[in-house]
Parts: C-alpha cells; structure tokens; sequence
C-alpha cells in the first residue's frame, strides 16, 4: 500500500520538465489511460461480483419449504443445508490468499464467479439431496474464495478509498441479497412455478459477473497496484503470527457470530413468518425488506466506521436492533412481521462493518490478506452449527420459540467481541512475522 501511495505522489509531482520529448509523455498519457481503464474495470467487477456473492443462498431460503419436499428431506437435513455456506466458506476461504499468490486475486475471483455459475446450474437437476448439496457445494466455494479476496483487491486498488468502495461492494452484495429474496417466489410462479427453474435462472447473473474479470486475468501481476512487479512481490513483508493478535481473535468470533444469525435469518426466517400464517410471496418479501436494509446502510455505516477511532458504539447498536427484532419474532411473528424484518436487516448490517474492520486492522494488503483469510474462515468455521441447530430445535420443539431464544443468547458475546475488535490498533501490532 505504500508503495502505491509513493508511486502515486511520485507521479503527480513530478515536473513537467523532467519530460524532455513528446513520446515519454504520450507514453506516460497511455499508461494513464489504461490504469484508468483498468480500475474502472475493477470497479465494475467488483460490484457484480458482490451481486452473486448470496442469491444462492436467499433464493434457496424463499424456496427451502419446496426444496424440502421436493427432495424428501427432514427438518434435520434442510438445517444440514442451511450450515453448507459458512462450511465451505471456511474450507474454501482459507485457500484463497495462497491462490491468489499463484494466479493473482483477479483471476482467483473469476474463476470463482465461473464456480458459481456452473454450481446454480447444476444444483437443482443433479436429482436427490447429495446431489443438490454438491452443486450448492462447487457454488459456494466460488463465494467463499471471493470473500476472502475482495477486501484484498480493494486495499490494494483503492487505499485511500476503503471506507466507500468497502461500502459500494457491500451495498452491492445487500442489493443482491435482497433482490434474490424479493423475486425469487414471484419469478418462480412467473416461470411455471417449478422450484428448480426458479433456482437456476440466478446462474444467469452469475455468467454476467464472468465478463469484466476476463481482461483481468492476462496479467497476474495486474491485481497489484501501480503494475506492481513479481519482483515487488517477492519483497512482501513475513506473514505475520495471526494466532497471537487479540484483535484477529475477536474479529473472527464477532465475523462468526454475525455470520450465525445471518445464515439463519436467510435460511429460516421466511419459514418462521409462514408458519406464523404469512403468505409465501409476503414471506419472502419480508426477507428481501431485511435484506434490503443493507443497501443503503452497507454504504452509510463503512464510511461512519472509518471516521470512528473505536467502532464500539456501531456493535453495540446493531446488537439492540438485533435484540428487539428477536424478542418482536418470539412475542407477535405475524402481528408486527415488518418492523422485526426492519430491525433484523439493520442488525445483519454487523457484516460490512465487519468487512471495514478487516481493512481497518492491518496496515499492509499482506496483512489485509492474512487478516481476511483467519477471520472470515475462522468465523464461518464458528458459524456453522448454528442453523442446523436452529433447525434441530425446530423439529424437536415442534416451534421457534426454543431456536430465537437461542439467538437472543448469542446476540449478548457478538456484541461483546465486537467491542474488543472496534478497539484501534492493527494486527502487526500484535502479531510478529514468523521470519
């Protein structure tokens, strides 16, 4: 990063003397023109890729009472599925920085937008729940190494930028969320209401999000700023002792306890709403009103958090929406369904401030690396009992009143981690190289 910002106040210094003829010029001017091209690029990449980063997972949750059937599987089992995404992020999340190192993040990202494409449409023909869960497996993995690398590509790209571009990306990935949660039902009727075909339109979106990586891909090297070289590479500091930094530790548990109550609020609240006696469609619009709240406020709250010295006071008061959103679903589902599908949404945003706290807590893209690899890999490894035990206490209390008590109860550490992970100070500061 500050090589970039070296390279950056080099370039716009510089007298215009130093330039003794035209063709250095017109070759600086080209090369500003490609960088400018090439981040515009980026930009857009990284915006339709936040897009498909969770309409496998919302679609599914508009869907789960069809799929269900459609498949045979028990409550037990369609909770097993809800704990699939945080699984295979923390498999396939931990993988990411080392093959970033080998192929460069953009093409890591691309081929994981192909994953994606390729796993919405296999997942709902493959016939029968092994099947089902493969194909939502191969979708997941491009999602999960796309997680762990986008706080990267921004801290490179964009370092003097973290704050909004963690907010566009975030907003964009609400957006997504929300959409697939809104449209999914409505679409699926639209299409003859069979659920597999609801289910695999979404690879559609999926195989736009291929394109602008493709360019991208040429050059390994080109995910680092400023054309940074192999040789730059090679002088990356030591990887750092992430185990022994207190503010890595909170930050994978505050991303994992976040993680818990989002998984079961896209897997399970529509089905908790159309138990209550809501509608299907009004279910799934009341997913897609929490999962639309993150849109305006993934880009407000990443921009408030880096002005902030201690993100604290953000934790604390996602942590009392999420309270109240809780207590309104165990008192009156039905009665006041929208405010808590309104709280709930404004409690889910814990994660783009997670996301900023990535970015906040190391001061070099190898540290951001690092960093984002052990927290959201740790922190989806801690999510993923969760919702099959939400799902569990369902079927073996016959209610939700057992499984959002649960909720309640986790509530209380997320915020108390959250606080410890607000704290300023960076990892490097508490962890030393291995060399």
């Amino acid at each position: 990063m500050m090589s970039l910002m070296a390279g950056e106040n080099s370039r716009t210094t510089t007298p215009a003397t130093t330039s003794t003829t035209a063709r250095p010029a017109t070759r600086r001017g080209a090369g500003q023109a490609a960088r400018g091209w090439t981040t515009r690029l980026f930009v857009v990449g990284i915006l339709l890729a936040a897009l498909n980063l969770r309409p496998a997972i919302t679609s599914l949750g508009a869907l789960l009472e069809e799929v269900r059937v459609g498949l045979g599987m028990s409550g037990s089992v369609a909770g097993l599925l809800t704990s699939v995404p945080p699984l295979c992020f923390a498999v396939f999340g931990v993988m990411a920085p080392r093959l970033a190192r080998r192929f460069g993040p953009a093409a890591v990202v691309c081929a994981g937008m192909v994953a994606i494409t390729a796993g919405l449409l296999i997942r709902p023909y493959a016939g029968g729940t092994a099947g089902f869960l493969a194909g939502s497996a191969l979708a997941l993995m491009g999602i999960a190494v796309s997680n762990v690398l986008m706080p990267v590509i921004v801290k490179r790209w964009f370092p003097d930028r973290v704050g909004s571009m963690t907010g566009l990306y975030s907003m964009a990935l609400a957006a997504g969320t929300s959409i697939a949660a809104a449209v999914t039902v409505p679409m699926t009727d639209a299409l003859g209401g069979n659920w597999r075909t609801g289910l695999a339109v979404w690879a559609a979106l999926a195989a736009a999000a291929v394109l602008p990586w493709v360019p991208l891909v040429r050059d390994r090297d080109q995910a680092a700023p400023t054309g940074g070289t192999r040789a730059r590479a090679e002088q990356e500091p030591a990887a750092l002792r992430i185990t022994r930094s207190r503010t890595a530790w909170a930050l994978a548990v505050f991303f994992g306890l976040q993680a818990t109550a989002a998984y079961v609020t896209m897997g399970w609240m529509a089905q908790i709403f159309r138990d209550a006696g809501v509608p299907a469609s009004t279910a799934g619009l009341l997913l897609a009103v929490t999962m639309v709240m993150g849109v305006p406020l993934a880009f407000v709250i990443p921009r408030v958090a880096t002005r902030l010295p201690h993100q604290g006071p953000i934790v604390v008061a996602l942590g009392v929406c999420g309270l109240a959103g809780y207590a309104g679903l165990y008192l009156a589902p039905a009665a006041g369904a929208w405010a808590w599908a309104v709280l709930l949404g404004v409690s889910n945003c814990a994660f783009p401030l997670a996301l900023t706290m990535v970015g906040m807590r190391s001061r070099t893209g190898a540290g951001v690396a690092q960093l984002s690899a052990f927290a959201q890999s740790t922190g989806y490894l801690i999510s993923i009992p969760g919702p099959l035990l939400v799902g569990v206490l369902y079927q073996s209390s016959g209610g939700w009143g057992v499984p959002i008590l649960l909720m309640v109860v986790l509530m209380v550490p997320q915020m108390a981690v959250g606080w410890l992970a607000g704290r300023n100070r960076t990892v490097e500061d508490e962890a030393a190289p291995t060399g």
